[in-house]
């Protein structure tokens, strides 16, 4: 039967009619109102329950978005529209601020602890997910892929961050680091069949090198981000990789319980993020490189050759135990040194969160020779910090730390509470060593540390070889800490040696041969200026000197210095004497008078 609406609705001509054409379009006009009415009503309810962003009507308010999806279709958003563009990001105008302090500090902290928690936390849920034998050995293989990381860095990233004045190009950079990461991943297959890896722990094995790997990659473009002054940029990076990567092996271990799988899904992830964030952020956020150079390459591979062979040794060094032990002790001692060894780790790392965003500042001081003391104290202040941080850790360990570690782990760890607080005395002294290193970085003294690194190297050999066979754990924990504190009363004798010695030499110190470089250009182009002047008015040196002669008038200093024959000054004086004037004294006659000769020689073309 027809509806109520059907009779009262319908034209009359069309109640009359069935099946013709006005009844036709009366019909299609019903269709189309229901449709809109039901779509109407359909958006009115989803914007009741907060199910759609569309809006109609007044009063409604948009719904909001999750903040991580915000910045997901952001960030998305500028990476295609960068590539749409013309496909160069450098040529994109950057976003973010620069000079940021606050959240340097605050990012580049949460960057570097998210980054070294990898580690320990991965082992804390192998050892509960596949038990303490497999664990040690995943234990292991984090420690050969963080020793080849060191070659992936070459010790360039201090070195990148301190190049204030750009004598290398960002592509140089990026060169340098592709080579050397190339080669880590070939370091790693060579140990891997060297040693004679199978299955699952050659697989393991690669996947961690391939994770740490793109890591080492990553630091030279999150070092550029640091360059420019954006380092809370770098940690935001660091932060997504560590985070992703991590929640990926987890949750891949858990599934499969395999670590060869976990591990290669891994560094898959790690890629990722480094494809889609930190190469784009940085090429994004930095000014254009500069075109490349094959010899600016070179030349970084050996300016950074001493630093890389420092670090690698130093790495060596801080790891013998291990190795050791590899081939004395069962694979659950890994397991055991490397957890005492992680509250160690932590010091280490709160000591790279307070200096890292200092590099910078500490280059600009060093580079002034008039801020010398200073850097000076602001290197025992540090020490002095890396102290302080050492006695909290060890509170802590000995108020709730070992009962943590046991509940963490599934093992008892009070047997080795003594272990425990001679670990953390190591690590305080690893971190003052890994400060002093980017000291002599930043001096430009990384060659000054390898003999020492070497010394170090042997007495290692020799000490934690007899320890541990005599005494197992127990020695690899007490030959660790005598092997860390011989190197760091090396490095500060060292340090003290370097600075008495620029002090007696500032002719040996390149930047005070920098500086003199630069105020001779100066006082050249001054007197250049001068001699213009004196020229336009048609009178010089000379004709002051007669004048004054003809007129019995004393003749200025400069004019009587000018006239001299030339005096004997070696260079230590001459040295000498530039650092009287720097710290405010009156320089010798004769220096002033030769240093006038030579201005006026430079004048005439006779001089240098």
């Amino acid at each position: 039967m027809p509806s109520r609406r059907d009779k009262t609705d319908r034209p009359r001509s069309a109640r009359r009619r069935t099946g013709g054409v006005n009844d036709s379009v009366w019909r299609q006009g019903e269709e189309e109102q229901r449709t809109r009415w039901v779509r109407g009503a359909t958006e009115r309810f989803r914007a009741l329950t907060g199910t759609t962003g569309r809006v109609s009507g007044p009063g409604r308010q948009r719904p909001k978005k999750n903040p991580l999806a915000k910045a997901i279709e952001a960030w998305t958003a500028r990476l295609l529209g960068a590539a749409r563009a013309d496909g160069s990001f450098a040529e994109q105008e950057a976003e973010y601020e620069s000079n940021r302090t606050s959240q340097d500090y605050l990012w580049n902290t949460i960057g570097l602890a998210s980054w070294g928690l990898v580690f320990p936390i991965l082992t804390i849920i192998v050892t509960q997910l596949v038990g303490v034998e497999l664990a040690g050995m995943f234990s292991l293989a984090f420690v050969v892929g963080n020793l080849l990381m060191i070659l992936a860095n070459y010790g360039a990233r201090t070195y990148q961050v301190s190049d204030r004045d750009g004598a290398h190009s960002f592509i140089d950079y990026q060169v340098n680091r592709w080579i050397t990461c190339a080669l880590m991943l070939l370091a790693g297959y060579i140990y891997c069949t060297t040693r004679a890896y199978e299955g699952t722990m050659f697989t393991m094995c690669m996947g961690v090198f391939v994770y740490r790997a793109i890591d080492g990659l990553a630091d030279c473009y999150e070092g550029r981000l640091q360059q420019v002054d954006k380092l809370y940029l770098a940690g935001i990076s660091q932060t997504i990789r560590s985070a992703f990567s991590f929640l990926v092996f987890s949750l891949f271990l858990l599934i499969t319980r395999d670590l060869g799988i976990s591990a290669i899904a891994m560094a898959i992830a790690s890629a990722f993020t480094f494809v889609f964030i930190t190469l784009p952020l940085s090429l994004l956020e930095t000014p254009k490189s500069a075109k490349l150079s094959l010899a600016s390459v070179a030349q970084l591979f050996a300016q950074c050759f001493p630093a890389f062979v420092a670090l690698f040794m130093y790495n060596l060094i801080d790891n013998m135990p291990k190795f050791i032990m590899e081939g004395t002790l069962s694979y659950d001692n890994q397991l055991y040194f490397n957890a005492l060894y992680f509250p160690a780790q932590a010091i280490l790392l709160t000591v790279g969160f307070c200096y890292k965003p200092m590099l910078t500042r500490m280059a600009d001081a060093w580079n002034d020779l008039s801020r010398r003391r200073r850097f000076d104290i602001l290197i025992f202040a540090a020490l002095g910090v890396v102290a302080l941080i050492t006695l909290v850790v060890l509170f802590v360990m000995a108020a709730i730390g070992i009962p943590v570690m046991s509940f963490l782990y599934g093992v008892d760890f009070e047997q080795f509470r003594n272990f425990a607080y001679l670990m953390i005395a190591a690590g305080g002294i690893t971190g003052g060593i890994d400060f002093l290193y980017q000291v002599f970085t930043v001096m430009r003294r990384q060659g000054a540390v390898t003999k020492l690194y070497i010394i170090t190297f042997a007495f290692s050999l020799a000490i934690l070889s007899m320890l541990i066979r005599v005494s197992e754990l127990r020695g690899a924990v007490i030959g660790y800490l005598i092997i860390m504190a011989i190197l760091l009363v090396l490095l500060l004798l060292e340090y003290f040696r370097i600075r008495v010695e620029y002090k007696r030499h500032p002719e040996d110190d390149p930047t005070y041969l920098a500086a003199r470089a630069r105020a001779r250009e100066d006082v050249a182009e001054q007197e250049e200026g001068r001699a213009a002047q004196a020229c336009a008015c048609g009178e010089g040196e000379g004709a002051a000197l007669r004048r004054a002669a003809e007129s019995g008038a004393e003749p200025t200093s400069a004019a009587r210095a000018a006239t001299r024959q030339p005096l004997d000054l070696d260079a230590r004086e001459i040295a000498r004497q530039e650092r009287i004037i720097r710290e405010g004294g009156e320089p010798d006659p004769r220096y002033r008078a030769w240093r006038a000769l030579q201005q006026r020689r430079k004048q005439s073309g006779e001089g240098d």
